[in-house]
Formats: structure tokens, C-alpha cells, sequence
């Protein structure tokens, strides 16, 4: 029996129960992990509540590094008591111990503590595919990413500074703002006191950015647009505001022959390849210490509070990535 939190109906951290369930064995091509650290994203709101509805009852969680204990048949990519982590998995990662298939596996360099891989798995892999894919951000170049004190947010200002590159970082507080300023973003705008799309033709003498990443959502989707050169790129990546409905695509004329596009780690770590070369850039990073992940103990929560971890989360509370510890 291992301890994990479930849900048997959509809504609020309310909804969280932590519950005794039977693990089973490791089918062929899966492997049974002992979680050390997992890691808390926004997206497990998205699946609690049901704004991306799952097959009830369900666990929640993707992404956790620990401890292979068993490997189920054919599996040779790793072995009892190697280091890993895992993110993109099927739910149930808010758990003592988690099924995986190996294919969403990596193994974890020892100069990286399991905190901080599941601090910065899933979120580094996100800013990987976001400034070296979806568009490949370059030296010297400006562009503007939203929610720039968040868990995602901060990885990205230190991946943009590491790439010579200057991100304007958007923050809700002077304090968050400065935290974003601290990682590596080369100008900040509190999008409570300042309207932000002034505030960018300022820092970049009216020509405005060729690219901006948005995991906001529908408060930001007109201001993001407005920052755009003539066919600029908007990646929309979250609905932390909730989703952008209704969208005239006549919009994109207007503001000038602009680009959309919503994508998601599913479309970028397609194979155990793509996954172990999006993973050993992020390890390097971290590594070198180009990218520091380290999580304040005030956003590490016992795997009981989970409903309080996702309360402080949804609150906006925190500032770069959250954990539970089993």
C-alpha cells in the first residue's frame, strides 16, 4: 500500500483526498519510482478542476524524481536504485511511489539533488521547447514573457540571460518583479501599475518584440498582441486567467499580420530521444549553475497538504517552483 492524493469529483483544492491504494507491478516497458520530491505545476489545477476534465476517480501529478525500486519486462534503459525523474507521466504522481513508463524517464546526474530535478523538470523542458523551438530565441534579441516570477517564468529568465538574449518580464508586485530582475531579466514591468504594452514600445523604442510567450492566458491576450511587431509570433502556452475563448481571427489582420500558436510538451518530447536530449540541456544548465532551482522552504508541503500547496499556488502566492515531499 503506498499513500497518494485522489480525486473523485472536479473542483477546488477541497476536492484532494489523500487515500491507501494497492500499487501494482511494473507491466512490460514501465517501472515502479519511490518519489523523493514532486514537482507541483499549474496544470494540476487545470486537471483538478476540471477545466482539462479527466477520467474520474484519478490521481494528480505528473512530474517527480526519486528512486527506481522494479522494472517491469524488457526495460534496460535504467535498473533498480538508479536516480530519476520523470515528468508528462500519466497522473498520479502526488504519491509515495508512481508506475512510469520508461520512455518518460531520465536519469539523474548526482550533482542534482531530487529536489531540484522535480523543481525543474517539467517546467525547464518547457522553456527549452518555448526559447529553443518554438522559436529560437537569439543573442542580443528582446522579447517579452509573461508571469515572469513564477516557476517557468524564472527558469526562462536565467535560460534567456545564459543565451545572451533580454527578456522583459511582466510581474503582479515590485517585489515579484524584482525577483525576475535577480534571475536575469533585463527589464521588468509590474502589470499592476503599468500598462504594459506602453511600457514595452518604451524599452524597445517603438519597435515593439517579434515574439511574446503567454501563460496567462485570457487577461493578457489583447496586451500581448498589441506588443508585437507586424507579424510577430504569439505563443500562448497556459490559462492561468483562464482559457482564450471566442477569438475572432480577423484580430490577427488588424494588429498586424500576426501569428498564433498554442502549443504543449506533447508536441515537442515526441521520444525517448527528444526527451533525453531536451533533458541533458536542462541538467547542463543546472549543472553549471546557470540555472539555480532551489526551492525556499516555505513552498515545500507535505504530501497531506496538498490542498494547502495548491491554495498558496492558486493564490499567487509563491514565487518560482512549489514541491511535495512524501
Amino acid at each position: 500500500m503506498v499513500k497518494r492524493i485522489q480525486i473523485s469529483q472536479h473542483g477546488g483544492p477541497e476536492v484532494m483526498q489523500l487515500i491507501d491504494v494497492d500499487l501494482p507491478e511494473p507491466a512490460a516497458g514501465e517501472v515502479v519510482v519511490e518519489n523523493k520530491a514532486i514537482g507541483i505545476n499549474y496544470i494540476d489545477t487545470y486537471m483538478r478542476s476540471g477545466l482539462y476534465p479527466a477520467q474520474l476517480p484519478t490521481g494528480l501529478g505528473t512530474e517527480a524524481a526519486g528512486v527506481v525500486k522494479r522494472v517491469g519486462e524488457g526495460v534496460t534503459a535504467v535498473k533498480p536504485g538508479d536516480r530519476v525523474v520523470y515528468a508528462h507521466s500519466a497522473l498520479g504522481a502526488y504519491s509515495e511511489s508512481h508506475v512510469v513508463p520508461v520512455d518518460k524517464l531520465a536519469v539523474l546526474p548526482d550533482c542534482i539533488t531530487y529536489e531540484q530535478a522535480a523543481a525543474s523538470f517539467l517546467k525547464g523542458l518547457t522553456v527549452h521547447y518555448l526559447l529553443r523551438q518554438t522559436y529560437v530565441i537569439q543573442p542580443d534579441e528582446v522579447f517579452l514573457f509573461h508571469a515572469a516570477a513564477g516557476g517557468v517564468g524564472l527558469i526562462a529568465c536565467q535560460w534567456a540571460k545564459a543565451l545572451g538574449a533580454r527578456l522583459i518580464g511582466t510581474a503582479g508586485s515590485a517585489e515579484k518583479a524584482a525577483r525576475a530582475k535577480a534571475a536575469g531579466a533585463w527589464a521588468t514591468i509590474n502589470y499592476r501599475e503599468e500598462n504594459v504594452a506602453e511600457r514595452v514600445s518604451t524599452l524597445t523604442n517603438g519597435k515593439m518584440v517579434r515574439v511574446v510567450y503567454d501563460s496567462v492566458g485570457k487577461d493578457t491576450w489583447e496586451t500581448s498582441l498589441d506588443c508585437l511587431q507586424r507579424r510577430g509570433l504569439m505563443v500562448s502556452f497556459g490559462n492561468a486567467s483562464g482559457p482564450v475563448t471566442g477569438v475572432n481571427l480577423g484580430i490577427l489582420n488588424q494588429k498586424g499580420s500576426l501569428y498564433v500558436t498554442r502549443p504543449s510538451l506533447h508536441g515537442y518530447i515526441t521520444s525517448r530521444e527528444s526527451l533525453i536530449n531536451a533533458s541533458n540541456e536542462l541538467f547542463s544548465m543546472i549543472a553549471s549553475g546557470a540555472i539555480n532551482v532551489d526551492v525556499p522552504d516555505q513552498q515545500k508541503f507535505a504530501l497531506k497538504d496538498a490542498q494547502q500547496a495548491h491554495k498558496t499556488l492558486e493564490s499567487r502566492a509563491t514565487q518560482g517552483s512549489s514541491l511535495l515531499i512524501p
